[in-house]
């Protein structure tokens, strides 16, 4: 076979594969029946007072992705501080550079108001 064909049986499989799967778990998956009761939005068995779309001020989610950020950070601190002594100067600069790009995103985050809880 060619390689544009090879590509495009890999091409083929990749769409196939799922649309089979989804397929399949669509023909075997059982069927019960919808009455009144299944219908009914489900929150812990205690019906809803009041109304249930509200809308969230768009800083919670920002004040969330700064700590996801800072949050990952330790993912990257934890190993390098282990391996310190064996890694040298090298990798000390380059950490440098790393914690200096994460203040430099805290310090913008905290200038457009991001951290502010209110």
């Amino acid at each position: 076979m060619s390689d544009y064909a090879t590509i495009g049986v890999f091409l083929l499989l990749t769409i196939a594969f799922p649309l089979a799967a989804m397929a399949a778990s669509w023909m075997f998956r059982p069927k019960p029946k919808q009455t009144g009761e299944k219908m009914v939005p489900y929150e812990c068995g205690v019906d809803t007072k009041g109304k249930t779309w509200i809308r969230f001020r768009v800083s919670y989610f920002l004040y969330a992705l700064v700590f996801l950020a800072f949050d990952v950070e330790v993912v990257f601190l934890f190993p390098w501080a282990v391996k310190f002594n064996a890694l040298g100067l090298f990798a000390f600069v380059e950490m440098l550079v790393f914690i200096t790009i994460l203040v430099i995103g805290l310090w913008y985050a905290w200038k457009e108001g991001a951290l502010e809880w209110y």
